[in-house]
């Protein structure tokens, strides 16, 4: 075996491992929204599409792209059946930073918290902006980062579904 077919062989294992350690439905975790409901994840994602926004107070990226979404969100909404749910991972220093955030830009969005970011670990996200899309408890897509107009991507995705 030559050294490109080795590379090769690397490769493609490396590439089956992530892809059978893939995380394929919802974890089974409860969470607060920043009035302190708890909210069963597997529970409240049954028979629903929603797109879970992982992102946090001190990331700009994250920022625009809520911002972004929430430009379209109320027609996007109906018009497609989906719900966004933003997910804080805000930890206990920045926590008290998401509430006034969330009032001042007027986002229509639930939020929930992931203080310890049980969440963010279970489905193995390594930074933020990162969005899935859920359709019936399964998860049916990932995008890690923010570039201006990738909500249309998510709008596109979303009509695709």
């Amino acid at each position: 075996m030559n050294a490109t077919q080795k590379l090769f062989t690397f490769l493609l294992f490396i590439f089956l491992q992530v892809g059978l350690n893939a995380q394929t439905s919802l974890p089974d975790l409860q969470l607060k929204d920043i009035n302190g409901k708890s909210f069963s994840l597997q529970e409240y994602a049954k028979n629903k599409t929603i797109v879970f926004s992982f992102w946090a107070t001190w990331c700009v990226p994250c920022i625009n792209e809520l911002d972004a979404i929430s430009e379209e969100y109320e027609d996007k909404k109906s018009e497609l059946n989906f719900e966004l749910i933003a997910v804080s991972i805000d930890d206990e220093k920045t926590k008290a930073r998401v509430k006034p955030m969330i009032n001042g830009k007027g986002w229509d969005y639930k939020i929930l918290m992931d203080t310890n970011q049980a969440f963010k670990r279970a489905l193995n996200i390594s930074s933020v902006p990162y969005v899935i899309i859920v359709k019936n408890g399964k998860i049916v897509y990932t995008h890690s980062g923010y570039t201006p107009g990738g909500e249309k991507e998510l709008y596109t995705k979303l009509k695709s579904l």
